[in-house]
C-alpha cells in the first residue's frame, strides 16, 4: 500500500515537473528566444531548466504532438520550419479568424474595451523607435488579443490559440522591415475604426486586408525581397 502510494506521488511529481517544463519550452518558442530550425538538446534544455531529462524528454514529446518541434535525421529534435506552403495556410486560416475576431468585436465590444484599443494603438512604436521590432512584435500580438477578447467568443478564442502557437514558426517578425511598422499602424487604425463604428463587414475586410498584408511582408522577408 505505501509502496503504491510512494508511486503515485513519484508520477504526480513527474507529471508537474513535465507540464513545466512544456511551459518553458513552449514559451521560447513563442517568444523567439528559439527559433525555427535549432536543435533542442535534452541535456542542455535540463540544465537550464533545473530539471532532469526525463520531465524534459516528455515536454518536448508533448511539442512534438503539437506541431511545434519535429525529428530531424541526423540532427536530432528541431523547432519545426514552416515551407511557403504552409505559411500561406496558416496566413489563410488566419485572415478568417482574425476577420471573424474584428467582426464579432465590432458587434459585442464595450466601450470600455474600444478605449482600451485606442490606449493600445496609441502606444504602439514608430519605426524612429528605439524599442525596435521586437518591441513592435509583443504589442502588435497585445493589440490583436485584445479584438479577440472583445470579440466576446470562447470557441473562437480557443481556435486563435492554436494558431497562435504556429505563428511562432514562421521566424523573424515582418515588423523589422522597413515601413512596416507604420503601414501596420494604419491597418490597425482601419480595422479600430470601423469597430468602434459597429461596422461588422468593415471591420471584418479591414481585419483580414491586415493580414494580407502581413502575409505579403512574410513571402517578401522569406525570399530576400525585403
Amino acid at each position: 500500500m505505501a509502496a503504491c502510494a510512494a508511486t503515485s506521488s513519484e508520477e504526480a511529481v513527474l507529471t508537474t515537473t513535465a507540464a513545466s517544463a512544456y511551459d518553458a519550452i513552449r514559451d521560447r518558442i513563442l517568444s523567439g528566444a528559439i527559433q525555427p530550425g535549432d536543435r533542442l538538446r535534452e541535456t542542455a534544455l535540463g540544465d537550464e531548466l533545473g530539471l532532469s531529462r526525463t520531465p524534459v524528454r516528455e515536454a518536448m514529446r508533448r511539442l512534438e504532438q503539437d506541431g511545434l518541434l519535429e525529428h530531424v535525421p541526423h540532427r536530432g529534435v528541431v523547432v519545426r520550419r514552416l515551407d511557403p506552403q504552409q505559411i500561406t495556410e496558416l496566413y489563410l486560416i488566419r485572415g478568417v479568424l482574425e476577420g471573424t475576431a474584428a467582426r464579432l468585436a465590432a458587434q459585442h465590444g464595450s466601450e470600455a474595451e474600444i478605449a482600451a484599443l485606442r490606449e493600445l494603438l496609441a502606444t504602439q512604436p514608430s519605426e524612429a523607435d528605439d524599442k525596435g521590432a521586437a518591441e513592435a512584435s509583443r504589442r502588435n500580438a497585445v493589440f490583436h488579443r485584445a479584438i479577440r477578447d472583445a470579440a466576446h467568443n470562447r470557441f473562437l478564442l480557443t481556435a486563435m490559440e492554436g494558431v497562435e502557437g504556429s505563428l511562432a514558426l514562421l521566424g523573424p517578425t515582418t515588423l523589422g522591415m522597413p515601413g512596416r511598422i507604420a503601414a501596420a499602424g494604419v491597418e490597425h487604425a482601419a480595422i479600430l475604426d470601423a469597430i468602434a463604428a459597429r461596422a461588422p463587414d468593415a471591420a471584418e475586410a479591414a481585419a483580414r486586408a491586415h493580414i494580407m498584408q502581413a502575409h505579403q511582408a512574410r513571402l517578401r522577408l522569406l525570399y530576400g525581397a525585403g
